[in-house]
């Protein structure tokens, strides 16, 4: 007998059991109240199938007749559900229903409170841009992932698991495996000019996962932190979570505001940047700008967190020296991923972190996530060491740009309320600009209508601290292939 019924089987004989000691009648009924009992106490998860009536009545010792009484009565009262050739399957939907119908009283002095800090994170979920669903059209954040080179990898992940050796199946360093550290950090140096001891690399799971880090190594409630505004809402919601006071810095077309930043009355503890590629707008922060930031975070003590999330795509014509490699004092953490560049399904990005953050880092990685697949560091290090990185790189600008092009181009033919702007791009997505002035309403209205028609795109006014300066939509463009771009873009007819 298959394992799975032989556990359904004893759950089922054990409740038949209880059964028989109440009032005589019949076996069905006995066999029909055991059942439910056991789906009413969810003893058997939902869509779990049952074991044909041919081996619960041998198990039970019951006639085929009676089981098969038994479950019609559970069908009748849509407890389980059957079609022909596929058997009878659990179903709890009878259960949600009657459960919404009741009134539950909680006692509020039943469980602990909950931390100020978890409240604080539930609180701010929503201003996460996390969309449950597969549209790839036209969903932000999202590289040209059917570029992605599969074969490579999978033949790196192969050859790994093929010379594993058991010691290494062990627990990882919390902060990285050294190779792929060594790896990250030449990478670095011959791609951005940034020169930092591999020591002070620290691998993490996305740019989401540092921030997080750096903010438990170094906000305490109440402490100032700068942030550019616009800023991407998941950056946003780390740092409102973390119960910072948040400051929002306008930006101009050199990137965040100097003028505002000197006369802040606070003292700030951090400022976030995305200096290479500002999101949303895609603004580079000028040389003149960045030298000028470091100057003013030296003066106030500030540390400096360089989110450089898309450089390779928004820097590969030319290439502005990184805060990080311009910094003197070891104040700025730099930040990168490689989630945004192959594919979100890997989860690896890591982070520059001064020296006298290390250790704290790593005692927080080491009370928490832990480390990352040391599988996912060896082929990574793999991919970048055999030359993958970089022609991966090149193919992804030029199908990116590929696909930029055909869809500004479409968007632009059909569009009476809108326009892009291809020349103003330097990421993976790019910004809807309205034609006339549309408020918040308005926008959120279009964003629904384009989710029924399973087109997903993000909020330009989403991204403001405080009130939204300009409306608009942001679509990432990049993933789709082009038949489906021209596909997607006629269902905007009527709508955009």
């Amino acid at each position: 007998m298959n394992t799975n019924y032989k556990f359904v089987v004893n759950r089922i004989k054990e409740a038949y059991i209880k059964q028989e000691k109440f009032e005589p009648t019949n076996k069905y009924i006995i066999l029909y109240r055991a059942i439910k009992d056991c789906i009413t106490n969810i003893e058997i998860p939902n869509n779990w199938l049952l074991p044909s009536t041919r081996v619960l009545a041998e198990e039970l010792k019951l006639s085929r007749t009676t089981v098969n009484k038994a479950y019609e009565l559970l069908q009748l009262e849509k407890l389980i559900s059957s079609k022909a050739g596929s058997g009878n399957r659990i179903s709890h939907e009878a259960l949600v229903k009657t459960d919404n119908k009741k009134t539950v009283k909680t006692t509020k002095n039943l469980y602990p409170t909950i931390s100020e800090k978890g409240l604080s994170y539930s609180k701010n979920i929503s201003l996460l841009n996390r969309m449950p669903n597969n549209n790839l059209a036209f969903r932000p954040g999202l590289p040209p992932i059917d570029a992605f080179p599969v074969n490579q990898w999978k033949k790196l992940l192969n050859a790994y698991w093929r010379h594993i050796k058991s010691s290494n199946l062990s627990y990882s360093n919390s902060t990285g495996l050294l190779e792929l550290k060594k790896s990250i950090s030449d990478y670095l140096n011959i791609s951005r000019n940034i020169k930092c001891n591999h020591q002070q690399i620290v691998i993490v799971s996305g740019s989401l996962q540092s921030l997080y880090l750096i903010t438990n190594a170094l906000i305490d409630k109440g402490d100032t932190v700068v942030l550019e505004n616009p800023v991407f809402p998941n950056v946003y919601s780390v740092f409102k979570s973390s119960q910072a006071n948040l400051i929002p810095i306008a930006i101009d077309e050199e990137g965040i505001d100097l003028k505002q930043i000197k006369v802040l009355k606070t003292k700030a503890k951090l400022i976030h940047l995305t200096p290479s590629n500002q999101y949303p707008l895609g603004i580079k922060m000028s040389l003149k700008r960045r030298q000028a930031i470091l100057k003013w975070a030296s003066k106030t003590k500030t540390l400096i967190i360089e989110n450089d999330y898309e450089n390779e795509i928004a820097n590969h014509l030319e290439n502005i020296p990184s805060v990080f490699s311009l910094d003197k004092e070891d104040r700025t953490i730099y930040i990168g991923t490689f989630n945004r560049l192959l594919n979100p399904s890997i989860r690896l990005g890591y982070m520059i972190v001064p020296k006298y953050l290390i250790s704290t880092i790593e005692a927080l990685q080491e009370h928490s996530h832990r480390f990352v697949s040391p599988s996912i560091q060896v082929v990574m290090t793999q991919f970048i060491e055999k030359n993958y990185l970089y022609k991966h790189i090149k193919n992804t600008i030029e199908v990116a740009k590929e696909r930029l092009d055909l869809f500004a181009k479409e968007f632009n033919l059909i569009s009476t309320k809108m326009h892009v702007n291809v020349e103003a791009c330097s990421s993976f997505h790019v910004i809807a600009h309205f034609n006339s002035p549309t408020n918040i309403d308005e926008e959120a209205q279009i964003i629904y209508k384009l989710n029924q028609q399973n087109i997903t795109v993000h909020s330009l006014s989403k991204c403001y601290v405080g009130v939204a300066q300009k409306t608009g939509l942001i679509f990432g463009y990049s993933s789709v292939r082009p038949s489906i771009i021209k596909q997607k873009i006629k269902k905007m007819i009527g709508i955009i």
